[in-house]
């Protein structure tokens, strides 16, 4: 019991260190992005730091992976030098039984991740959405919730708040949607009810609408039939809304579910958000099996021969991996394979084959 301790604590602590060392690497290169990125309207070097710090959360994470896999080469090495593996061996611990505190430690690593860090990735990335939109014009122009899905345009005549009960997969189709325009002074204007709007380039074209001049005393008395087909202007396009759902990683794990039935409620795909929420529910395992690969090249004595091609075997293997879970990850979003074949397949095949491996080494 005391020695996997020792060996848990001791790959907990090597991936605290190569993650910290990944993110003030990452957080310089990511200030110089920043100042070159927002050098017309210029900000000082705290608030790229600022924007730096709030926007490498979110890539340590997605490596987290490679983290684990150069912990793991790193701990086993140092072990093989001080010749801790031969005293664990001489007192009669198969290498088998040797490898489940580190594995245990990537897992409880990987659960942590997903229920703690997660979460707050999601919400430094939405800081930083923030405050670099007010850098920049851009942001989010979509929103989802219960009552449907809302929108926000702007011409030169004002703001437009648009609110649907759906849409089709892309948004460029509403449904049972609402228009309120507001003027330059944020004084609402005007309200259009219709059917049906649908996208056209510049315009919304609307079908079955009627309109309310808010500017009147009694409005309802005023309500106007419009033609079909009638327009109003726009300054959305498919890919801007499309670009709007962000990406799933920047949604809290926890507030996925909820997420997911929210899109598919208005009518949109939420295949990529429940493709993203089963490679977290995964997650742990992966990081357990890149452990084990690496152990799989690097769990030998240190006079042995090519110690240096083994723990270059042992990073391709990584990479490897963690290619093919992206690979999968693209193959569920665009449909090609179940959801569940393209979250848990990498993860379980590396476990697989990483064991598979031990157990050679160790009785083959």
């Amino acid at each position: 019991m005391i020695i996997n301790l020792y060996i848990a604590r001791r790959f907990l602590l090597l991936f605290v260190q190569i993650a910290a060392g990944f993110f003030a690497l990452f957080v310089m290169i990511d200030m110089i992005d920043e100042l070159r990125r927002f050098s017309n309207p210029g900000i000082s070097l705290s608030e790229a730091a600022l924007l730096a710090s709030l926007n490498v959360p979110a890539t340590i994470y997605r490596i987290f992976p490679l983290i684990a896999t150069l912990a793991a080469i790193a701990l086993f090495l140092g072990l093989s030098r001080s010749q801790e593996l031969v005293v664990v061996r001489t007192a009669g611990r198969s290498g088998l039984s040797f490898l489940m505190a580190p594995a245990v430690m990537a897992l409880v690593i990987g659960a942590f991740g997903v229920g703690v860090l997660d979460p707050l990735v999601a919400a430094t990335a939405h800081r930083y959405d923030t405050l670099s939109s007010g850098h920049a014009r851009g942001g989010s122009v979509l929103s989802i919730s219960d009552a449907g899905l809302w929108l926000r345009q702007g011409t030169a005549s004002g703001q437009t708040v648009i609110e649907a009960k759906r849409a089709n997969l892309d948004g460029t189709v509403l449904y049972d949607v609402t228009f309120l325009s507001f003027g330059p002074d944020g004084t609402p204007e005007q309200r259009i009810e219709a059917a049906q709007a649908h996208l056209v380039p510049g315009f919304w074209s609307l079908d079955q609408a009627h309109q309310w001049q808010l500017t009147d005393a009694n409005p309802q008395r005023g309500v106007q039939s419009l033609a079909s087909g009638a327009t109003l202007p726009t300054d959305l396009t498919r890919d801007r809304i499309h670009d709007s759902f962000g990406t799933p990683s920047a949604i809290s794990f926890w507030d996925l579910p909820a997420y997911i039935a929210g899109l598919e409620r208005a009518g949109f795909s939420a295949r990529s958000h429940v493709v993203w929420y089963q490679i977290e529910l995964a997650h742990p395992l992966l990081l357990a099996a890149m452990v084990l690969i690496a152990a799989g090249f690097t769990m030998r004595h240190a006079r042995l021969a090519k110690t240096g091609a083994l723990v270059l075997f042992a990073l391709l293997a990584g990479f490897g991996v963690f290619f093919l879970r992206n690979f999968g990850q693209v193959l569920g979003e665009n449909g090609q394979i179940p959801v569940i074949l393209a979250a848990w397949s990498p993860p379980v095949a590396a476990l697989l084959l990483a064991l598979g491996f031990l157990l050679h080494l160790e009785d083959g």
